[in-house]
């Protein structure tokens, strides 16, 4: 008796492990031809969404992730490539502010603060996409993140009907870092999934139409 549930369960383990894989390459199917990597060959759009993260991560140090998200939309822009970068990120307390801190990196690196519109209430990537669209006026955009997250932003900027297209930032492989934050993925891009086709999850805040300035 004992043996033939210890046996059901290492089934069902292995199908649990299968359907993660099979979503993880499915989400990443569906975003691959919509991908760029070099800024010469991204196609030029009105706007850009920075997907924001923490700028340091423990006792200091700096996130690597944040810093080539920052390099990937200064690089858009000195390109040409974005009129506006939308920079979306967690803003829960007095504490913790992604979207400003994003927000005064760009302009130290030479983007005008005024085609910088923060969203303070991207408290995860579905908020962040959806409210492009809905706050923000954005349908045809570039989605600035690294390739992993990436994949699964557009995911569901498509399924909400988006044309956008990524810019994958730079990543740092072969790291624990990136060995977690891969883990961390094959689960939210089952969250994703439930979110958008069962639970019909809906952004925290939304509803409240931003303004967003474009360089001429």
């Amino acid at each position: 008796m004992r043996g033939r549930i210890l046996k059901s369960l290492f089934v069902l383990l292995l199908l649990g492990i299968a359907a993660l894989v099979a979503i993880d390459r499915y989400v990443a199917w569906q975003a691959a031809p919509f991908i760029y990597h070099d800024v010469a060959k991204v196609p030029p759009k009105r706007a850009a969404l920075l997907l924001g993260t923490s700028k340091y991560i423990a006792r200091g140090k700096p996130n690597y992730f944040y810093r080539y998200r920052i390099d990937a939309a200064v690089k858009l822009w000195r390109a040409g490539k974005i009129k506006a970068i939308v920079v979306s990120g967690d803003n829960g307390t007095k504490y913790y502010d992604e979207t400003t801190t994003m927000y005064r990196d760009l302009i130290k690196a030479g983007v005008p603060a005024r085609y910088i519109t923060r969203d303070y209430a991207g408290f995860r990537t579905l908020d962040s996409v959806v409210r492009a669209g809905l706050d923000f006026g954005l349908k045809d955009y570039i989605i600035i993140t690294q390739p992993f997250h990436l994949e699964r932003a557009l995911f569901i900027a498509h399924a909400k009907g988006q044309q956008a297209i990524g810019f994958a930032a730079g990543d740092i492989p072969g790291t624990a870092a990136a060995y977690r934050m891969k883990l961390r993925e094959y689960l939210a891009r089952v969250k994703a999934l439930l979110d958008l086709y069962l639970l019909h999850t809906t952004p925290k805040y939304y509803g409240g139409k931003e303004i967003v300035r474009y360089k001429p």
